[in-house]
């Protein structure tokens, strides 16, 4: 089983207001889950890395007996792809916990790759984000 997930963070104010969306996909395009929530105050790279985390752990509750083989993860946070691709080191001391975090459950999968997309391209998580932060 392959699934699709799409994640954005949003940050009114860098810090200030802050959410994250993600959505997940199977291969054939059907929604599987969607989900955005609010943070609190944070920065936008604090909801970026959020989205991701909550999305894995989304993953391992819901399919913990069958956990898919692939999974591909779009974002339009470049910054962030790369830093989980292992491209870029990570320097702010407060997004260290949520990394770790995630590469914990990240080593559950078999495949895992993290694409950056324009952010023309990642509506339904953007959309999913300012939902929670105007319904705060």
């Amino acid at each position: 089983m392959q699934l699709i997930i799409f994640t954005d963070g949003a940050s009114r104010g860098n810090p200030g207001e802050s959410s994250y969306g993600f959505s997940i996909s199977d291969s054939g395009g059907n929604l599987v889950y969607q989900q955005g929530k609010y943070l609190g105050i944070n920065t936008n790279n604090f909801a970026e890395y959020s989205a991701v985390l909550a999305a894995y752990k989304y993953l391992v509750a819901e399919f913990s007996f069958d956990l898919p083989e692939e999974v591909t993860f779009y974002m339009d946070s470049k910054l962030v792809k790369e830093q989980l691709s292992g491209r870029y080191k990570i320097k702010a001391p407060n997004l260290i916990p949520l990394i770790q975090e995630i590469k914990v459950l990240e080593s559950k999968f078999k495949k895992i790759s993290y694409n950056h997309i324009p952010r023309a391209q990642n509506s339904v998580p953007d959309r999913l984000a300012n939902e929670a932060l105007d319904n705060r």
